[in-house]
């Protein structure tokens, strides 16, 4: 039997990636403000790129029938349209809304603890096949969480989150790889279906984030030689993805 340790020191580095938003926390609000838009951005395409090139097509292979990849994703959409809905009625009272980070980055964190729950299942399932593969999911992890942490922080930060709070909560929405890593390795195999399900709820969820909340934010800008640079670090973010997919 496949020993935990190897899976919960690769989980917990992977968590570990989440403190990559450290490199920004010394830039001073002018600079970080002139990167924050680039940063959501890459986002959106970051988030588009790994719910269509790989969270969906792996949830489609792991499907027995073809349709129920994509209601779970549909599911996932509904699921995070109407929590960001109940977040922002939650911080909104008869006067109006009261000053608080935009509903989407809840979203961010959600969807990240999911996505990172997944992936710690995935390396604890690939460390079951051998080390030498559990190694080398690790590595396709890890280049596939630096560009997206970052990406997250940033838009952590441009909600409205201050730098340290937005680097911890992003931490903290990393750690459920660990978890997701306990679950892969004691109980993955006992249920059923739950992998895909996963899957395709989080592409759901991440198509939802990209599409309502962070291109709306920079689809709107008045330069166009700004509109023109966002788009092209959009596609940034969707090549880097389609680049991990082919280096899979």
């Amino acid at each position: 039997m496949t020993s935990i340790l190897p899976i919960l020191l690769a989980t917990f580095l992977i968590s570990l990636i989440s403190f990559l938003g450290v490199l920004f926390l010394f830039l001073n609000e002018k600079k970080l403000e002139k990167i924050l838009l680039f940063l959501v951005s890459f986002s959106a395409g970051a988030l588009l790129g790994g719910a269509f090139l790989h969270l969906l097509p792996e949830a489609i292979l792991e499907s027995e029938a073809s349709f129920e990849p994509f209601l779970y994703l549909l599911l996932g959409f509904c699921a995070f349209f109407v929590l960001e809905q109940f977040v922002h009625w939650h911080n909104c009272s008869v006067d109006g809304c009261v000053k608080t980070p935009k509903p989407f980055s809840y979203l961010i964190l959600v969807g990240d603890a999911v996505h990172n729950f997944i992936d710690g299942v995935i390396i604890a399932g690939s460390f079951a096949v051998s080390p030498s593969f559990g190694l080398v999911t690790v590595v396709a992890v890890i280049l596939h969480e630096i560009p997206q942490e970052i990406g997250d922080f940033g838009v952590l930060v441009y909600s409205g989150f201050k730098k340290a709070t937005a680097l911890w909560l992003n931490f903290v929405s990393g750690l459920t790889a660990i978890l997701g890593g306990i679950v892969g390795f004691f109980i993955l195999q006992k249920i059923e279906g739950i992998i895909f399900f996963l899957l395709a709820f989080a592409a759901g969820g991440f198509i939802y984030i990209a599409s309502s909340d962070l291109i709306p934010e920079i689809k709107h800008q008045e330069s166009k030689a700004k509109s023109v640079a966002h788009f092209f670090v959009f596609l940034a973010g969707l090549s880097l993805m389609a680049i991990l997919k082919f280096v899979e």
